[in-house]
C-alpha cells in the first residue's frame, strides 16, 4: 500500500483538545492551507466548493426577494468613516490602511474594507434622488478585512469572505421588514442546507454592530458547546443616510432621509458546519452542502476487477444522472485506505461493489453520519440513493438539535449557580454549553456575567423555551430572557 504523508497522523480527539480536532480535520480533508500572511489562508477546492454551494443557496433566496448582486471597491477613504462616528470607533482597531502607492504617500490614506457601509452609502447618495428610486436592494459577495489578533480558519481571518447585503428604504416599517425577512433567510439556510440548528434573536445594546439602530442574528451551537454567531442582520435607521445625505423627494415633495439595512454571513458558515457535525475520525457533511455526495469504491481481488468495472461504470452513470455528485476512487491503495480518506472527508455516502455484490445484483452502501453499512438492490439504485442522501440530511439535524437541547441550560438562575455549574463542568472536561438566563437590562449586569464567566449575551430568542423572571446578576426583575455562553 502507498503511504500518504497526509493520512499517516490520525486526528486529535474531540475530547482531548476541541481546536487541535479542527485543524486536524480542515487539513486532513485537505480543505485549506496557510499562506506567509499572517490570518490569511487558501481554500482549496473542496473548501472554496463548500463556499460555494451556501452562495448558491443564498443567491437564489437572494434573487427571489428581489435582490440583484453588484460589487463595490474594497478600499474605503478614511474621511467616510468619520461621517458616521459610532461606526469607526467599532471597526477602528481591525483596520488595515494603505498609506502609499507607487513609491508617494496617499493624500488621504485608505481602508481595506472591514465592511462596506461608508462607500455604498456614498454611492447611494449619487444614486437615490426621488421616492421611486426606491427601494434599493443590493447585495455583494466579497473579501473583507479584520486584523485579528487571534486567528483560527475559516471562522476567524484577517481576510475572509462573505457577502452583505445593503437596502434603501422609503420607511422605517419598509426597513425593519426587510431586517428580518433576510434574518429569517439567513436561518432557513443555515437549518435545511447545513444541518444546523439556530436561535434567532435581538442583540443586546452593548453587543450591536457598530452604528445600528437594532442587531438580529442566529447563533449556533458547537460540538464544545461555544457558540458562533451564523449570521447577523441590522436596522440602521437614517444614520448612516444622514451621514452620507440620502435623502429622495416622496410623493408629497418633501426631502427625507431613508432608512438603511445591511446583512451579513461569511465564510465562518463553513467552520461552523464543521464544528457542529465532525466526529472524532474527520469531516461529516450534510449531503446537501457535501462537494461529493458518493464516492464509489470498487472491492475484491484485482483478478477479478474487469468484471466488476463492468457494472461499475453504468452504475456510476445511472446515479451521476440522477443529479448526484458521484466520483470515484479507481487508486491502487486498498479499499480500506480509501474508506479512511474519504470518511475523514466528510463524505455522506460510499458506494462499495465487489465481485459477489455483482452476481447477487446488489451493493452495499455506506453512510458517514452513524457508520451503518446496508446492502441494496442495484434495480432503482439511484432513487435508494437519493432516498438516503435525504434521510442523511435530516438525521444530522436531528442530531444537532438534540446537542443543542442537552447542552441548553434552562435552570440556573444566579451567578454563583452559573459560576459553579462552568467549575464543575470543567473539572470533568466537559462543555458547560449555554444558559438561558433573566436580564434587568442593565450593562453593568451583563458586563459583570462576562467579567467573572467569559459566558456573553448570544442574544434574546424571539421564542425563548421559557420566560426568566429575575435577572441573574442582580436578581431584579428580568427585562429579557437571554441566551449566553462562551463565543468564537
Amino acid at each position: 500500500m502507498k503511504e500518504d504523508k497526509a493520512f499517516v497522523k490520525e486526528i486529535t480527539p474531540q475530547s482531548e483538545d476541541f481546536s487541535r480536532w479542527y485543524i486536524d480535520a480542515i487539513k486532513k480533508a485537505d480543505l485549506m492551507d496557510y499562506t506567509p500572511v499572517r490570518g490569511c489562508i487558501v481554500f482549496k477546492p473542496d473548501g472554496f466548493e463548500l463556499w460555494e454551494r451556501i452562495q448558491e443557496a443564498m443567491n437564489k433566496r437572494f434573487k427571489e426577494t428581489g435582490h440583484r448582486n453588484a460589487y463595490f471597491p474594497m478600499l474605503i477613504p478614511e474621511s467616510f468613516f468619520q461621517k458616521e462616528k459610532e461606526h469607526i470607533e467599532g471597526f477602528n482597531p481591525e483596520l488595515p490602511w494603505v498609506t502609499e502607492a507607487g513609491g508617494e504617500p496617499l493624500e488621504e490614506k485608505l481602508a481595506l474594507r472591514p465592511t462596506s457601509e461608508t462607500i455604498i452609502g456614498h454611492m447611494y447618495s449619487q444614486w437615490i434622488q426621488s421616492y421611486r428610486d426606491l427601494p434599493v436592494l443590493i447585495n455583494q459577495w466579497a473579501n473583507v478585512f479584520r486584523w485579528e489578533k487571534r486567528t483560527m480558519p475559516f471562522l476567524r481571518t484577517s481576510e475572509f469572505l462573505w457577502q452583505e447585503g445593503h437596502t434603501a428604504h422609503a420607511t422605517e416599517g419598509e426597513a425593519r421588514q426587510e431586517t428580518m425577512q433576510m434574518l429569517e433567510i439567513y436561518r432557513e439556510v443555515v437549518e435545511q442546507e447545513l444541518a444546523i440548528p439556530v436561535w434567532k434573536g435581538q442583540k443586546t445594546p452593548s453587543e450591536r454592530f457598530a452604528g445600528a439602530v437594532d442587531t438580529y442574528s442566529i447563533e449556533a451551537m458547537m460540538k464544545d458547546g461555544k457558540a458562533v454567531q451564523a449570521g447577523t442582520s441590522h436596522y440602521l435607521g437614517d444614520k448612516f443616510a444622514r451621514g452620507f445625505e440620502i435623502k429622495f423627494l416622496d410623493r408629497d415633495n418633501q426631502f427625507k432621509y431613508v432608512h438603511t439595512t445591511s446583512w451579513g454571513t461569511s465564510t465562518r458558515l463553513i467552520g461552523s458546519m464543521i464544528m457542529v457535525h465532525g466526529d472524532d475520525r474527520g469531516l461529516v457533511l450534510p449531503p446537501r452542502m457535501a462537494p461529493t455526495q458518493v464516492i464509489m469504491i470498487p472491492v475484491g481481488p484485482m483478478k477479478l476487477r474487469e468484471k466488476v468495472m463492468e457494472a461499475f461504470d453504468p452504475l456510476f452513470d445511472e446515479i451521476k444522472a440522477a443529479g448526484v455528485r458521484v466520483r470515484a476512487d479507481l487508486r491502487e491503495e486498498t479499499p480500506g485506505w480509501k474508506f479512511n480518506e474519504w470518511e475523514m472527508r466528510g463524505v455522506p455516502l460510499r458506494l462499495e461493489l465487489g465481485p459477489r455484490d455483482v452476481e447477487n445484483g446488489q451493493v452495499i452502501l455506506a453512510r458517514r453520519d452513524t457508520g451503518e453499512k446496508v446492502t441494496v438492490s442495484l434495480e432503482g439504485i439511484a432513487q435508494t440513493v437519493v432516498q438516503l442522501l435525504e434521510e442523511i440530511q435530516q438525521n444530522m439535524f436531528q442530531k444537532a438539535l438534540a446537542f443543542r437541547d442537552e447542552n441548553s441550560h434552562l435552570g440556573i438562575d444566579t451567578l454563583e449557580q452559573l459560576s459553579l455549574h462552568i467549575a464543575k463542568n470543567e473539572s470533568e472536561n466537559k462543555t458547560s454549553g449555554w444558559v438561558l438566563a433573566g436580564w434587568c437590562g442593565d450593562d453593568a449586569c451583563e458586563s459583570k456575567i462576562k467579567e467573572e464567566t467569559k459566558f456573553t449575551s448570544r442574544n434574546i430568542p424571539f421564542e425563548p423555551p421559557v420566560q426568566k423572571k429575575a435577572c441573574i446578576c442582580c436578581g431584579k426583575e428580568s427585562q429579557h430572557s437571554v441566551w449566553f455562553g462562551r463565543a468564537y
